[in-house]
């Protein structure tokens, strides 16, 4: 990629949406996006905008930053038939399947949910949130600390982890930190993005505390320090981030590949970020845009060519929304 690159607001696709947190493309051209305090999903059409509510996901406590928060599609069989979701329930953080039907009638176009994983320790914060599926076919989840920092270097606990596990919820054969366990990396402080390249690695955004936000090349087994490290400590025994960034700068969310770089969502920055790369090594110094423009960003999906899907996030209790938030834009990047 270019040292240097560029950003181009293309296109408004949505507006009016309440408390948009997790984003899964359809392969038509559509969005299906979650609502963290309502519970709902809707699909929002890739040509003119229009919503369409998909159904209610059963069981969602929302409070504080908990709710229904990240969702991915699994299409393996070449079809966009199972919705998987992670949402805050009253005792826990928990991941389910739906069946999505989108012929059935509208508010009516998910199954009942079947459990994946369940027992993440929930908080008023720090409940992480971010699924995605790997090239491997394998789901990747993003946990959080549940404000309990000691539970990220906690061996018998999934919270401050990146957890990477069949479908179905069970381990992995092998490629994970040990046999029989679904615990992919830890020493994480709140995981909201999650990012494959080319090349097949995985990348993580995670909210640092007062000090670093982090970018992240994970691996399997390793260990990211928290809380005994925050950003490029140098200690023995974890690894340092790739990239870091004040608070103020970044607190990041969403994260996603395209055209060679990483992008990264910020929500007390307000502002996106370019990271472009050369290989696992950034190419150059991370680039800002839509600094202030509109305002806390949440999610980055990448279209799978030029472009990105952008969800703000200023309905969630700490923006300043406008008659028009939360909206869901078209960039074109280089």
């Amino acid at each position: 990629p270019p040292a240097r690159g560029s950003v181009e607001v293309v296109d408004t696709v949505a507006t009016g949406l309440d408390s948009p947190w997790g984003l899964a493309p359809l392969d038509d051209g559509d969005l299906l996006v979650s609502s963290r305090d309502t519970g709902r999903i809707l699909r929002i059409s890739g040509e003119d905008g229009g919503k369409t509510e998909v159904g209610e996901v059963p069981g969602v406590a929302p409070g504080g930053e908990g709710g229904l928060l990240g969702i991915a599609l699994n299409d393996t069989d070449g079809r966009d038939n199972h919705l998987y979701a992670y949402f805050t329930s009253a005792s826990d953080n928990r991941i389910v399947r739906m069946l999505y039907n989108p012929d059935k009638p509208e508010g009516r176009q998910l199954g009942a949910p079947s459990t994946v994983f369940t027992g993440l320790p929930k908080a008023g914060n720090h409940n992480g949130g971010r699924i995605a599926f790997g090239p491997d076919g394998m789901l990747y989840v993003g946990t959080g600390d549940a404000a309990r920092p000691g539970l990220a270097q906690d061996e018998d606990s999934p919270a401050g982890k990146i957890l990477r596990m069949r479908p179905d919820g069970s381990p992995p054969e092998d490629g994970n930190a040990e046999d029989d366990s679904v615990v992919f990396s830890s020493g994480h402080r709140n995981v909201q993005g999650l990012a494959f390249d080319t090349q097949k690695r995985l990348w993580a955004s995670e909210f640092g505390q007062n000090t670093w936000d982090e970018l992240n090349l994970v691996k399997s087994g390793r260990n990211y320090g928290w809380p005994h490290a925050e950003g490029k400590a140098g200690e023995e025994g974890y690894v340092d981030p790739v990239v870091q960034w004040k608070p103020e700068e970044a607190s990041p969310s969403g994260l996603a590949y395209a055209r060679g770089s990483l992008w990264m969502a910020g929500l007390r920055g307000e502002r996106l970020w370019r990271v472009p790369l050369d290989g696992a090594e950034p190419l150059a110094e991370p680039q800002a845009f839509l600094e202030g423009e509109l305002g806390r960003l949440r999610t980055v999906v990448s279209d799978g060519a030029d472009g990105l899907w952008l969800v703000t996030s200023n309905t969630d209790g700490r923006g300043d929304p406008d008659d028009k938030d939360d909206r869901i834009l078209k960039l074109k990047v280089r």
